[in-house]
């Protein structure tokens, strides 16, 4: 078995827009090739060997299975180095935005009272995620335009975290910074 990445691993179309379904049925028959159990009275060699296809396989399937690690790993896969922990730098209108989405959180840990408040809050995040994700089909199938994609990548990261933030503290009950 051979594969230069994850897309051909599986004989899917490297593009971000993927059928959930062709993905899962290919995951399954790679994993079927390579399960361990098929390999019970192999040599340890081909037992290790085994193991590590099984081991590629789970990892490129969640990779591909999960939008923002597959836009990310897309542009990885392009050359665009992402500097996910040193690029801070974001669009100024989605830094505003983040400001905002800040400030409605504070808001809601402070009134915990106003049930609404959260509501208001997944409800903006859930947009900006369908948005991120309407927006990176475009720029890495339609227009191919790896660097801008990687900045996107960046800002939906952000969405992605803030939206478990804004999970916690709905259900912590208290304030958690």
């Amino acid at each position: 078995m051979a594969a230069d990445d994850h897309f051909s691993l599986f004989g899917l179309p490297a593009r971000f827009a993927l059928d959930a379904q062709a993905l899962e049925q290919a995951w399954r028959a790679v994993a079927a090739q390579v399960h361990p159990d098929r390999y019970a009275t192999a040599s340890p060699a081909e037992k290790r060997v085994a193991m590590q296809w099984a081991a590629r396989a789970n990892e490129a399937y969640r990779t591909l299975r999960d939008p923002v690690l597959r836009a990310r790993y897309l542009c990885e896969r392009a050359g665009i180095d992402l500097q996910t922990e040193s690029n801070t730098s974001m669009d100024r209108a989605f830094l505003m935005q983040q400001m905002e989405w800040r400030e409605m959180l504070d808001e809601a840990r402070a009134d915990r009272d106003n049930a609404h408040a959260f509501d208001d809050l997944r409800a903006g995040l859930a947009q900006a995620d369908a948005t991120m994700q309407e927006t990176l089909a475009d720029l890495l199938d339609a227009r191919g335009d790896h660097a801008a994609a990687g900045a996107k990548v960046r800002e939906w990261m952000f969405v992605r975290k803030m939206s478990q933030e804004v999970a916690q503290a709905a259900q912590s009950g208290h304030p958690a910074d």
